[in-house]
């Protein structure tokens, strides 16, 4: 059985600071950290500018690094509403520039990063953090938080996407068989 190797770019959306981390790898193999990083956008710039230079910079990191898949956090309700906005307006920005250039995207809820890289769904974030550094090898935790979160992402759809993969292609093997067996 051959491994499927993955380059992903995780993005932990936001409007002022938008975490970026491309991870590559397989399940069951070593992980490569490929980059990380934050986008900036100034919070007293107007909205429209902000979004469109968070678009100009995803689009950098997609040309330079080439991921195979985006790994996007799944906006979840928090108490202020608008941070949820931004956060949102972020993750639209992601998914655009990703169905811009045909690349699949898949959303993943703080839950799943978490349980996918610590085997808890209530890790909190010092946890996640020290657990990125060890499944990348690194010797210290990138910083800010928001880059380590994009990383988590990036690792969590490695591991997940490939089990949801492997399902997917079992589901369509058993379509397909049960079609030609509806056909005789």
């Amino acid at each position: 059985m051959s491994q499927i190797y993955k380059r992903v770019l995780g993005v932990d959306p936001g409007l002022t600071r938008c975490g970026v981390g491309v991870v590559e790898g397989a399940i069951g193999s070593p992980l490569t950290l490929i980059g990380v990083g934050v986008i900036l956008t100034p919070p007293d710039a107007a909205l429209e500018l902000r979004l469109l230079q968070l678009e100009s910079e995803l689009e950098e990191w997609i040309a330079l690094h080439k991921p195979t898949v985006i790994a996007v956090e799944r906006v979840f309700s928090q108490h202020n509403v608008r941070t949820v906005m931004g956060t949102a307006q972020a993750a639209g920005i992601a998914l655009l520039v990703a169905a811009r250039r045909n690349i699949p995207v898949m959303m993943h809820t703080p839950s799943e990063v978490k349980a996918a890289v610590t085997g808890s769904g209530r890790a909190n974030k010092v946890q996640v953090a020290e657990m990125v550094k060890r499944l990348l090898n690194l010797e210290s935790i990138p910083k800010p938080v928001d880059s380590t979160d994009a990383l988590a992402l990036a690792i969590c759809h490695i591991w997940r996407g490939g089990a949801n993969t492997k399902i997917a292609e079992a589901v369509a093997i058993e379509k397909s068989r049960l079609a030609k067996l509806v056909k005789k």
